[in-house]
């Protein structure tokens, strides 16, 4: 009983004297025991499916939204209770043109053969796609009682990235993103059709 004892209390000061040595800077041949070590036992990444796509992305808008989102709690003075906001986000709008809608009516070729008549699709806007790297917390102020929620749970910032992401939709529905990509799909086919000897006018939707 005596023997587990002292080496129960030789443990602890080897132990304790390790740590102390640690903290000191003490470089014991590049040994720390307190270093931490990081396994990666994550399986390869398998592909599950492939997607057939028609459609030419045409241009690439880069947005950035300062989100200001103040939350108060009614009666209560904001330093009691309350939260004001500052989310800097960051991201980028894809927009397409789907040319598989193309029917035989919006692809005609002259009797010559020489000149071709093309009515392209409206082009499209993808959702917004955030860059998590460059989307932050500016600043934050917070009441006492905020402050005391915050300490027990991590406020979470998913209701950020979605108010982000419906002022940058708004943003890119109101630019002139949608003319570009038409603009763009007009002058790639402009030049296929040059190639192959075709001069290429195109109809209003």
């Amino acid at each position: 009983m005596i023997g587990k004892l002292t080496r129960r209390i030789a443990l602890v000061v080897v132990g304790a004297l390790i740590a102390v040595l640690a903290v000191a800077g003490v470089n014991m041949n590049g040994f720390n025991p307190f270093q931490s070590i990081r396994t990666d036992r994550s399986q390869p990444a398998l592909l599950k499916s492939i997607k057939d796509v028609s459609q030419y992305h045409a241009a690439i808008g880069n947005f950035e939204v300062v989100v200001d989102v103040e939350d108060g709690a009614g009666w209560m003075p904001d330093i009691i209770a309350g939260r004001r906001t500052l989310f800097v986000a960051a991201g980028t709008v894809n927009t397409y043109v789907d040319l598989s809608g193309l029917a035989d009516k919006d692809l005609m070729l002259s009797p010559d053969g020489k000149t071709v008549t093309v009515r392209l699709p409206e082009a499209q806007l993808d959702r917004p796609n955030l860059d998590h790297d460059r989307s932050y917390v500016f600043s934050q102020a917070r009441g006492v009682l905020d402050q005391i929620a915050d300490a027990i749970e991590v406020p979470q910032q998913a209701q950020f990235f979605k108010l982000a992401e419906t002022k940058i939709t708004t943003a890119a529905e109101e630019s002139e993103l949608r003319k570009q990509a038409q603009d763009n799909t007009q002058a790639m086919l402009t030049g296929m059709f040059s190639r192959l000897g075709l001069q290429v006018t195109f109809l209003d939707n």
